[in-house]
Formats: structure tokens, sequence, C-alpha cells
């Protein structure tokens, strides 16, 4: 990634001039005449936070979040400048529109809202179906024209639209997963948005209501078997690979099976990461991280129950063995045997007398004897936990009876509670609910955003944690575009865990907070990206030389701002879109008020 990037992406709908473009209204009189604009658009001439005043203007006047969705993916792709300063300017409120919750809406209609999100032909991503697989070459061909010289992708996010968030097998409307994947990747770790690559297998559906939708715009069929799958996926995966063998890439949102299968495969063949299972895990540690150090448990004393387990919930248990181990000395067997979990057919046991996934054998309990749990509410008498964590999509699957008794469990310490499924409509229970349940002691984060708490009775307002994955994987994308690992180990993963409990300001930790407050998203990856770099320079896998040079000469502080220098920003005024168009870039001094943490040393290969 050089940190000569765009800020003001060609027009991929036919627009003559990338600064005219993105500059709207802002175009002054000459640059107007020179362009042949003149006559062509309104006379007046306006600055560049006028214009972010119309668009709020409008954004606001939308009834719906999917209208929003709609407003705000129209103009990503007509003016990608201004739309990044209006999501970096108000990123708390827009960030729920553009990913979950309002995403997994938008990909229920994707086919119905299609033409409206950008101009006819214009090139957002690609869309791979089954039945041009051997055509990949080409379609990889086609995108290259699509694009400028020397805006080769170096980064995709690719999901085959099987498992959408909580809401099921999608098919070809899953692409919005990608895209809205990427602006995150952009917006918090300034990434080039150019440089981003969505996609899609297009490799079918099972859910009928789509194959007997008039409108549905994917391959009309069902999905293929397993082995055909993977024949067809890694045929993919190669020739991107072969094609831009410096991309990092992230699959998203694929079936709990494919979705291991997948990793496994290319984890040491490509630069890789899996969200689900090792993003997940990573921003869920680092909040644990924090929830552990406030409980008042010893961190050998927590006994762990997991509600749900699919790729997410094994990946996020797996991270967390791995902090006992590292961080606190437990042999791994006793580590794995404070975790518990249960899944549909209730406590996952050796001897439970069915067939288990391969990715549950491992939590599978064995020291159970006769013992079966058939629900929540017996694993809870039976586990006696002092965590409770939740992604199992099942909505209000933590009643209130079962949050009364967790408080009650606990006593004497404070009630670890995460529900992480999301969106809203699938999440095990709310905040309101796990405060008013535990007389306000729980430690609490979960999978969407919930609203502030104001106690009835003392009027003192709680903020909720929010374990969203959008802390970490920005920066672990950041992290591998600058250094360029020949893979992403466990212990990368760590580093970033480790940093971002480590990221917590004076005043968050004196609030209680688990997680930063997400208007200091940025400040924040850059500290992420900068741990990921130095680990993958003490495992001696990061490739790209100054990086190396710069991790093993600069302090913790100096590499972060560093860092920070190659994070793409949108241009905040003419004279600044145009130096940086189209191939230089803006580098504003990013405000921050905290000390640069160093974080501790993970051991190379330790995992």
């Amino acid at each position: 990634m050089d940190s000569g990037t765009s800020s003001a992406r060609r027009s991929r709908s036919g627009s003559p001039d990338p600064i005219a473009s993105n500059a709207g209204t802002a175009l002054p009189y000459a640059t107007r005449s020179a362009l042949h604009l003149k006559g062509l658009v309104p006379s007046g001439v306006e600055d560049f936070s006028v214009q972010e005043q119309r668009a709020l203007e409008q954004l606001n006047m939308k009834s719906t979040n999917l209208e929003k969705y709609i407003f705000l993916s129209w103009l990503r792709t007509t003016n990608i400048n201004l739309f990044y300063r209006l999501v970096l300017h108000n990123l708390k409120a827009i960030a729920p529109v553009i990913y979950t919750p309002t995403v997994g809406q938008a990909c229920q209609e994707y086919s119905h809202i299609y033409p409206f999100l950008a101009p006819p032909n214009n090139v957002d991503g690609l869309y791979i179906p089954l039945t041009e697989v051997e055509n990949i070459g080409e379609i990889i061909g086609n995108y290259r024209e699509s694009i400028k010289e020397g805006d080769e992708p170096e980064i995709t996010v690719i999901t085959d639209g099987s498992r959408i968030l909580g809401l099921g097998d999608l098919g070809m409307n899953g692409m919005g997963i990608p895209v809205g994947k990427l602006q995150l990747y952009v917006a918090a770790a300034g990434l080039n948005p150019d440089r981003c690559l969505p996609i899609v297998l297009d490799f079918g559906t099972d859910t009928d209501k789509y194959l007997e939708d008039p409108l549905y715009l994917g391959i009309r069929q069902h999905r293929p078997s397993d082995e055909a799958f993977y024949a067809a996926a890694n045929r993919v995966i190669e020739a991107l690979h072969g094609a831009f063998p410096n991309m990092f890439i992230q699959f998203e949102d694929f079936s709990t099976e494919h979705a291991f299968g997948l990793l496994e495969h290319w984890r040491h063949r490509a630069l890789c990461f899996n969200d689900d299972i090792q993003g997940t895990g990573c921003v869920i540690l680092g909040g644990f991280i924090s929830a552990v150090e406030q409980a008042g448990i010893p961190p050998r004393d927590q006994r762990i129950l997991f509600v749900g387990a699919g790729s997410a919930g094994v990946g996020v248990a797996k991270q967390l063995v791995d902090y006992f181990v590292i961080a606190h000395g437990i042999p791994e067997a006793q580590a794995k045997a404070m975790f518990w979990f249960v899944d549909s057919r209730g406590m996952i046991t050796a001897n439970r007398g069915d067939r288990l996934a391969q990715h549950k054998v491992y939590f599978a309990r064995e020291d159970n004897g006769s013992t079966q749990c058939a629900t929540i509410e017996e694993a809870l008498e039976y586990v006696k936990p002092t965590a409770l964590i939740g992604l199992s999509t099942v909505y209000k699957a933590f009643s209130e009876k079962i949050l009364a008794r967790m408080s009650e469990i606990n006593s004497q310490a404070r009630p670890i509670v995460f529900p992480l499924s999301n969106p809203e409509t699938k999440a095990e229970c709310s905040f309101e609910e796990a405060m008013r349940c535990t007389n306000n002691r729980v430690l609490f984060a979960s999978g969407t955003a919930f609203p502030e708490y104001t106690d009835p009775e003392t009027c003192q307002v709680f903020v909720p944690g929010q374990g969203n994955n959008m802390y970490v994987f920005p920066a672990i994308g950041l992290g591998a575009v600058l250094c360029k690992p020949t893979c992403i180990t466990d212990t990368m993963i760590y580093a970033v865990s480790k940093a971002l409990a480590a990221s917590l300001n004076s005043q968050e930790k004196a609030d209680g907070e688990l997680y930063p407050r997400i208007e200091r998203i940025r400040e924040v990856s850059a500290e992420l990206a900068a741990a990921f770099i130095q680990q993958a320079v003490r495992e001696d896998l990061a490739k790209d030389q100054k990086w190396i040079d710069l991790a093993k000469a600069c302090e913790a502080g100096k590499l972060v701002a560093e860092v920070r220098r190659f994070m793409w920003l949108p241009a905040e005024t003419f004279e600044q879109l145009r130096q940086c168009c189209p191939h230089t870039h803006h580098h504003p001094v990013m405000p921050h008020n905290h000390e640069h943490p160093v974080v501790p040393e993970v051991p190379a290969g330790k995992l």
C-alpha cells in the first residue's frame, strides 16, 4: 500500500474527470471553464462543509434506515470523497446504517434495491456465478479493464451468501456484506477505497423464497455439493491469488463447515483471514480481558458457558483458551476445561448420542458422566458459570430468569454477559434487561448496538459495550496490507486483542467500559495495526522491508504515528482534493489525547 493513495476515485459511471466528480458544487469557476462545464451546472460555488450539510439534511429526511442505506450507497458511488467525509464526521450514527444492523435488511432486499444503489454499469465488485467459474480469467480481466492503472486491489471481502449474519442463506443478495465491510475498512482504518474489491460467489441458494422471487438477480439453482463447492471456490481463489498475489483476502459469512474448510486450506497458501472465526474471537477477547480484570474473580476460577456452537462461537472460545494459556500460564487442557457449550440439542458432550460436527469436538465435555443438559437453564445450574456468552442467533435466549440467576450465582462478583448475536432481532438479551436483572452489576458486551441505560432511581447513565468486529478487522487488514506477512497467525490475532484491551484511555477505564468509544476508532485502529505489524516482524513473517525496519527501529508510539501516515482520508477542501488527485494522499494530523500503549510481547509461534 503506497502512501500516495487517491482521495478521488475515477468515476466508473462515465464522469469525465475525477476532480469534477468528487468536487461537485465546490468546483471553482476557472476549473469549470477548463472542463467545459460552464453553464452545465448551477452557478453557485460552495465549500465541502456546505455539501456535507446538504447531504446530512437529505439523509435525515429519509424515514427508514433502508432508505438511508440506498441514499448513502448512491452517494458513495457518485461522490466518494463526500461520502467518506460524511461517514467519518458522523461515524456513530452512520455505521449502523452502512453495516449492521441495517445491512441485514439491505441484503434481504438486495435484488429489489440493486438498480438504485449506483448509476447504471457502475462497477462496484465481482459477481461470480457458479456457471461462470471456468471463465474466471475473463472475469478478472474485465475487472482490470474497469480500474485505473495502479489501482489493483489490495484487499477483498468475499462471501457466498450462505450464512448472512443470523439471517441464513441469502444467495447472491449477500453481496451487501462485502460492500459494507469494505466501507468499514476504509472508514475505521484508512484502507484505500480505490483498492477494495467486494466479491460474491453466486453459487445458488437453498432458500426457496429467493428462487421463486421474480426479481432475484442470482442464479436460480440450489447450492452444489461440498465437493463441487470446494472445487469451484478454490478455483476462484487460486485465480484471484494468482492475479493479485499481495491481496489480503477476507472470507465472510460462509456456512460453518465451509468457513472452517476454506480457512484451513488457504491460511498458509495465501494472505487470508476469516472474520467470523478469527475476527469475532479477537474483538471478544479484547473485551473479555477487560471484563476479567473487573470481575473480581481470579482468571483460573472463570467458568464460561457458551450458547451457540457455530464457527463464530468455537472461534471465540479457542481464542479465549489461548488467552488463559499465554497470559496466565494455565495448561491448555485445564484452560479448555473452563468452557462449556450449549447448542440446539443441549450441552455438548462426547456421550450425548449424536454425531458432532468436527469443529465442536474440541470442546465436547468428557467429564459429565451420565449428566446431560437439554436446556440453557439446566446447563446454567450444572455449570454455575461466571461468564455467559451467546452466539446462538436465538432472540431473547437469555431470559430475565436466566439473567437473574446469573446474578445470584455471581453474588460476590460481577457476572459477565456477552449476547453477541446480531442483528438486534437475533440478540440473546438487551443491555437494559441485563442491567435490571443484575442490579447494574453486569459486565456487558453485545454484538449489536444497544442504547445507553439510565437507572430510574439514581438517573446514572450506563454505556453498553459493543463487541463489534469493526474494532479489529480493519486494523488487521491495514497491518496485513502494510507489512505483507506470508500468513496471519494466531499470535498476530492475539497481539491485536491485547492491544485493543490496552487501548482504553483513562476516562473509559474509570467509567468501567470494556471497549474504547467508537468515535476514537481510527486512533485505535492505528495502535492495533502497529501491534499486528510488530508481532509479524517478531515472527519473521513480514515481507515488506520498510515495515520490518520500522518495527525493529521505532518505539511503539513512533510506529503508530507512521501507520497513521499511511491511512487514507478524504480531502476536506477543494485545494486538498486538487493536490491529492489522482495519486497522492492527504495526511492531516489526527488528534489524539492519550498515550500509546506498549503492547506486551507475544512469543513467536507460541500458539
